[in-house]
């Protein structure tokens, strides 16, 4: 018999920066940056989380379902999360008339699933707390800015609240009621723009993302040289850059971001190493291929991770693509080279593959995912997308 009073699926996708919060907060326990940042949301089509929760009378305690195994729901942030959902919906209805709404004494069971690698710098945790926030917004019937409540699960999670270019405004206040995400461009602002993520390792990294930044603030002179410095100016240039869809100023400034975060990294003490041996050949490649063609037509970016984020324009992938296969052959007998958005095919010239001049790494990169700026969260209404069964408990193909 069906025990669930409430059900709500939806599905979000993963947002990868471009310009970082880097090394750590002001407030940890708030999640409060100490400089602003930027990121672009992907395509749910190709990079998402699906998030599937529940409410009932019948459920003992509340509960959570990460790729298939439970997890502890008394882990900090979650409870952040949760507990700020339930103020609000309280909130809500002490200011209206609401009495048949969902009882906020029902616990609820989550059930959230990704189908990109998870803690391996594919910005998995923001897509999750962006999703489960969104989700028990519905569940529950709470408006207003919901990025505030998914920074408390993780900061960037904040930005991965809406589709498009989106800003995390570090704010001034104290109690961090300015600290929010803003759209800066919605995801139809730039068509042409293509992302390709190249999977070096699905591992898990060895360093945490909020570790390493709370060992970053206390040890990285540069780190505050760039919050002070480097950022605010070169925030407002980037903006520019993505409103004239300036692919060459994107670009450069991309890649500059990104070699500051890792330089940052190895300023902190003990060092962190997020990169290895074929993340640095892939740093090689784009800027040989770039030079090449005299052009900017291709930028990497690094989060916390190994995998590559590459940014280009459309007409421009077949070709690239073929240059990471020619560098980096994959298995002939293994699966799908590329995923997500069909590439076409594309030849190399002599010229471009002597001028890069790099030694092939047979396997260096497992697979691509190819994929392009998409929208923010949304709500999934086919039940047989839901990842909770009619007894609020996973399906057993989760």
């Amino acid at each position: 018999m069906p025990i669930c009073k409430a059900l709500i699926n939806c599905l979000n996708a993963a947002s990868f920066s471009i310009f970082r919060s880097l090394g750590g907060k002001r407030h940890e326990e708030l999640i409060l940056p100490i400089n602003s940042s930027l990121s672009v949301t992907l395509h749910q089509d190709q990079l998402k989380t699906t998030t599937t929760v529940a409410c009932s009378r019948h459920f003992q305690e509340d509960r959570i379902w990460l790729n298939g195994k439970e997890e502890d729901i008394n882990q900090p942030r979650i409870q952040s999360c949760l507990r700020e959902i339930r103020r609000l919906a309280r909130k809500r209805r002490s200011d209206e008339d609401l009495s048949n709404d969902i009882s906020l004494a029902h616990r609820v069971h989550i059930c959230s699933v990704n189908n990109f690698p998870t803690a391996a710098g594919l910005a998995s945790s923001a897509a999750g707390y962006a999703c489960l926030v969104y989700s028990l917004s519905r569940l529950f019937g709470v408006d207003g800015e919901l990025s505030l409540v998914a920074r408390q699960g993780s900061g960037s999670a904040c930005r991965s609240m809406y589709g498009g270019f989106v800003q995390w405004k570090m704010g001034e206040r104290q109690d961090g009621k300015d600290s929010l995400a803003e759209q800066v461009e919605p995801e139809s602002h730039w068509p042409e723009l293509r992302v390709l993520v190249l999977v070096v390792s699905a591992e898990r990294k060895l360093v945490g993302s909020t570790s390493g930044m709370q060992t970053s603030v206390k040890t990285s002179k540069l780190l505050k040289h760039r919050a002070d410095c480097v950022v605010p100016g070169r925030m407002e240039e980037m903006i520019s850059a993505i409103q004239r869809r300036d692919f060459a100023a994107f670009g450069e400034l991309t890649m500059k971001d990104s070699n500051q975060f890792h330089a940052t990294c190895l300023d902190t003490y003990p060092p962190i190493f997020y990169l290895n041996d074929i993340s640095q050949k892939v740093i090689s490649l784009v800027h040989r291929y770039n030079q090449h063609y005299q052009d900017t037509r291709v930028t990497y970016t690094f989060d916390a991770g190994p995998n590559a984020v590459i940014y280009t324009l459309e007409d421009h992938v077949p070709e690239f693509i073929q240059v990471v296969r020619y560098f980096f052959p994959p298995e002939t007998n293994g699966g799908e080279f590329v995923k997500g958005l069909p590439v076409g095919p594309a030849s190399l010239s002599e010229d471009l593959k002597t001028a890069i001049g790099l030694e092939p790494v047979p396997k260096g990169i497992s697979y691509i995912i190819s994929t392009k700026v998409g929208p923010g969260p949304c709500v999934v209404e086919d039940p047989k997308l839901h990842l909770l069964n009619p007894e609020g408990l996973p399906k057993k193909s989760t």
